[in-house]
């Protein structure tokens, strides 16, 4: 059975008028999964992390700088894109909490698999650095707590958010027991991504597409080089970095995905999961910035979860 997690204090995060990563997208999701055909979904609410469980991939000081800055009214920006606002910080601990939980669920056996559906996103933010809406990495806090807790010896983490998860590719560059792979637009932010980033023990697999690049090359690109060097390393574990942001109809890229693709990948990723990981696979919500667009996304990605 699959679990979803998500939190309502994940609204409380508030960002400027006009700001893509917006309240709206959880509502959104919350929506279409709240239909008849998710009825068989477990539901749980997201339960906030431990400052522990961010320190495994962000450091003690970045960690309580953030903690200080955090208001208590009107809206701190941390850079151009990244603001915090008074309900941001239990916003971000739910994200953390729930992409935790979730690893916990799967790994213990109690359920299959898992959706998390918070916000703010996670794969930007670098181990001493917020950044892209980003504040602490919920996917690789995740594969650090599968490793810790219940002696993972090698997790995947896999990201087909729009965007490169320099966040993520940063906390694993030197880690040979965590492959992450990354399907992403180039040029675009934050530029990093490069097929010849990858890594100190070629761990790293980064397949870029170019603007309007739609599913076929996105299916090459898992097909011909992602899934290939997954299979190599034999993940106990696959985490997934889910953005709906390639989207065909999203506003902050030029990519042109359909729902379909994203239930594909799912399922390719649930099959390698099924060789190599007793099936075990969480999900933890990325980008995706067309509320259309996010709901028919997730309602593809979750009914392939379901399936499994």
């Amino acid at each position: 059975m699959t679990l979803l997690l998500t939190h309502p204090a994940c609204l409380d995060h508030l960002t400027p008028p006009g700001h893509p990563e917006r309240p709206d997208r959880l509502r959104a999701v919350a929506e279409v999964l709240g239909e008849e055909r998710f009825s068989a979904l477990s539901r749980g609410e997201a339960p906030e992390g431990s400052l522990d469980s961010v320190m495994l991939c962000h450091g003690e000081l970045y960690v309580g700088e953030l903690r200080h800055v955090a208001p208590t009214s009107g809206l701190v920006y941390i850079d151009g894109d990244t603001s915090m606002s008074p309900g941001t910080w239990e916003a971000v601990m739910r994200g953390v909490g729930g992409a935790v939980a979730a690893a916990d669920a799967v790994l213990s056996g109690e359920h299959q698999n898992a959706f998390v559906a918070v916000r703010p996103p996670g794969h930007h933010a670098e181990a001493s650095r917020p950044m892209g809406f980003c504040f602490f990495d919920n996917a690789a806090i995740a594969a650090r707590h599968a490793q810790r807790k219940f002696g993972i010896g090698r997790v995947a983490v896999v990201d087909f958010d729009v965007h490169h998860g320099n966040g993520t590719q940063d906390i694993f560059w030197a880690d040979p027991t965590v492959m992450y792979c990354s399907t992403h637009q180039m040029p675009l932010f934050p530029g990093t991504g490069s097929r010849g980033e990858r890594g100190e023990h070629d761990t790293i697999v980064n397949a870029p597409l170019a603007p309007e690049d739609g599913g076929a090359q996105f299916r090459s690109a898992f097909d011909n080089l992602i899934l290939p060097q997954l299979e190599k390393f034999g993940p106990e574990l696959v985490i997934i970095s889910a953005g709906f942001d390639a989207h065909y109809r999203d506003p902050l890229a030029s990519l042109n995905l359909r729902a379909e693709d994203f239930g594909w990948v799912t399922h390719k990723l649930l099959d390698l999961a099924d060789r190599h990981a007793d099936g075990r696979v969480v999900s933890v919500l990325e980008g995706g910035y067309d509320l259309q667009g996010l709901k028919e996304s997730v309602a593809a990605h979750v009914t392939a979860l379901m399936g499994a």
